[in-house]
């Protein structure tokens, strides 16, 4: 295992202002350092080849990708590599796809910063970190709530106000097929129409708008 005295981090944040507090606070540490930063997902494969990071902080909603897909990438090369979240979502099903992709730790921004050096070292040394508000969203997420990637698909056009005729259109499917999918939506989502699925969507991270 790396040296403790030199746990290297990768910052990925789009937003400048929030990823340059991060690493101030890193780099105020005896024991870390920021090897690199950037604010994209292909900047964040591109970064981790070069640099190697023990631990790279990852956003989830980045202006190329998802962040949970640039942690499934990485670990296609580097499967040993090691991912903490540092998002504003606190949805159940952001939690469970990041973790699922292989993050270690789960960080909401605006938790103390000693929470994310505690965070850092507990990865490091083997561990994971899911803090209490985090860990009682996890196990908020119901058994048999799982949409399929289609299913996925219709949900996140409801999201954006769409109707059945359009996304029918939009997925080259037919419209009686749309209004099956969103049957099952509002099963596994246990809501009655489509504006409680769209606010259980919002609420859980299943969509974003």
């Amino acid at each position: 295992m790396t040296d403790a005295a030199n746990l290297k981090v990768l910052v990925v944040d789009d937003h400048p202002i929030m990823r340059y507090g991060v690493v101030a606070i890193i780099q105020a540490r005896g024991d870390m350092s920021v090897v690199a930063q950037c604010g994209t997902a292909d900047e964040a494969v591109k970064l981790f080849h070069e640099h190697r990071p023990d631990i790279t902080l990852m956003d989830l909603r980045l202006p190329d990708r998802g962040g949970v897909e640039a942690i499934r990438e990485i670990r296609r090369f580097a499967p040993q590599a090691r991912f903490i979240v540092l998002t504003t979502y606190e949805g159940d099903e952001d939690i469970h796809q990041a973790l699922e992709a292989g993050a270690r730790g789960y960080l909401i921004k605006g938790m103390p910063h000693e929470a994310l050096i505690d965070a850092l070292r507990k990865v490091h040394a083997g561990g994971r970190f899911v803090p209490p508000p985090v860990a009682r969203a996890l196990a908020s997420r119901l058994p048999g709530t799982e949409l399929s990637s289609r299913e996925r698909e219709v949900l996140s056009l409801l999201v954006r106000g769409r109707s059945n005729r359009e996304i029918a259109e939009e997925l080259r499917i037919k419209e009686a097929t749309v209004k099956s999918h969103v049957s099952v939506i509002l099963m596994r989502l246990n809501v009655t129409d489509r504006t409680q699925a769209v606010i259980a969507a919002l609420q859980r991270g299943l969509a974003h708008l």
